[in-house]
């Protein structure tokens, strides 16, 4: 998470390494409803001020500066533009109307969400820890610390950016109260971003603007870890209905992280058909081919024309995912070839699927891990990988996303290991610090001590 008053005056260094000033300030348009940061600007030498655009230039950043992405001399300079406000000069340190709860409020910091290469304004805080963090962030970590030894809390006070409004308009000639861009028109993923790093409270009120099917995806975007609790914060009628507008694997996936009363309760609400779709994925362990494996695919038996597969693919809903390739089986639903698109498009439409086929199918049993399934499918450079069982039936397929998913997870945990390692590595060695700055002093104490005795 990062704040505008961490960013403030850590340094700008171009790709090259060189050290081109330092942070001061970030510029907003105000047309969305979590605005996307769209220009930096910065001190040079001198403090000259200069401003350049966000998207077109900066590579990397956290609260230890920013990095761009070219070399100082390709680097054009911009202005602020009529849309555009600056946070630090406009929002922070100001009175704001927190439309939400009417009230006068006075921005302390504000807060900051990163979405991939973007940047965007969550919100205002308005409580003593924008304070504190003001000061210096081990000022309010301390603080923070100090008050769960008393068992209070210090508690974020954030006021989205939805419902912030300038009390002295002449500050920045834009009313930060017109007609936001709407949910509806963000990305899922980008939606998921924001919800995931907003209090229960302030995710409902957003979530409050999404329909089922937006809400659909921007679940299904967020991280494993939020979702389960996003579910369970739910209504459970409207928790049911999400859950069954997933594709099955995601459902199951969530499903499996919730409590069994919750879990089986939302199970009862949903139709048979979704239900009994969840619970047998959800009879496959976690971590292999069958607990990633979708069961939505398209597959014909090997009796039927090209054309009536394309029938077939013309029937599917909207919202049915991406078709790779068309699976082909026996009457005993054995999976004995697959089609790819390509080739029911260029085919003769009567002719049967069992003579244009591919039939050397590579596939995964259910009990595969789902780190073995992901090499696979780049090994082989296949979109999706089919999972029998051992009669040879068709019983899902693993996407490349499912694989890429599962190799992101890998990683994450391993940067969690590393960081906890480095953590307990950090604190043994204050442990130990603190130790023998204990023994010096005692050692110290009883040398005086002694002298005194003697004299």
């Amino acid at each position: 998470m990062l704040y505008l008053s961490q960013m403030i005056g850590e340094p700008v260094v171009d790709s090259s390494g060189e050290r081109l000033g330092t942070i001061s300030d970030l510029a907003i348009s105000t047309g969305e409803v979590f605005p996307r940061i769209t220009s930096l600007a910065f001190k040079g030498p001198g403090n000259v001020p200069f401003m350049i655009s966000w998207r077109k230039y900066v590579d990397t950043f956290d609260d230890d500066g920013i990095v761009l992405g070219v070399d100082a001399h390709d680097i054009r300079f911009s202005y602020l533009q009529p849309d555009e406000v600056l946070l630090a000069r406009d929002l922070m340190n100001r009175q704001i109307v927190d439309t939400q709860g009417l009230k006068v409020v006075r921005v302390n910091d504000l807060k900051l969400s990163q979405s991939g290469t973007q940047l965007r304004l969550l919100g205002a805080e308005v409580g003593i820890r924008g304070i504190l963090r003001g000061l210096h962030p081990l000022v309010e970590t301390a603080a923070v610390g100090a008050a769960k030894l008393f068992r209070k809390k210090i508690d974020e006070q954030i006021i989205a950016w939805n419902y912030m409004d300038l009390l002295d308009r002449d500050l920045s000639e834009v009313q930060l109260s017109v007609t936001h861009k709407r949910l509806d028109e963000l990305h899922p993923a980008d939606v998921a971003d924001i919800l995931e790093q907003l209090d229960p409270q302030q995710r409902a009120n957003v979530f409050q603007h999404l329909d089922d099917a937006q809400a659909t995806e921007a679940i299904s975007e967020m991280e494993d870890e939020f979702q389960a609790d996003f579910i369970e914060d739910l209504d459970e009628a409207r928790a049911a209905g999400l859950l069954g507008s997933m594709d099955p694997d995601d459902a199951a996936d969530i499903v499996r992280d919730l409590s069994y009363e919750k879990a089986e309760t939302l199970l009862r609400l949903l139709g048979a058909e979704d239900a009994s779709e969840i619970r047998r994925l959800l009879g496959y362990k976690d971590g292999t081919a069958g607990g990633m494996m979708t069961t939505q695919f398209v597959a014909v038996e090997s009796d039927a024309t090209v054309g009536e597969t394309i029938e077939v693919l013309r029937d599917l809903p909207d919202d049915h995912p991406t078709v790779h390739y068309v699976y082909v089986t026996d009457e005993y639903e054995k999976l004995i070839g697959l089609l790819s698109l390509r080739t029911l498009v260029l085919t003769d439409p009567d002719r049967p699927v069992a003579e244009v086929m591919h039939d050397d199918v590579i596939t995964v049993n259910p009990d595969e891990t789902e780190e073995g399934v992901a090499a696979d499918i780049f090994k082989y450079d296949i979109p999706a990988m089919p999972v029998v069982d051992e009669h040879g039936a068709l019983l899902g397929i693993v996407t490349v996303d499912d694989a890429w998913d599962a190799i992101e997870d890998d990683v994450s945990g391993d940067k969690t290991r590393a960081s906890v390692g480095k953590v307990l590595g950090i604190v043994l060695a204050v442990v130990l610090l603190l130790a023998l700055y204990t023994l010096i002093v005692l050692q110290l104490a009883g040398a005086v001590g002694g002298g005194w005795a003697a004299a």
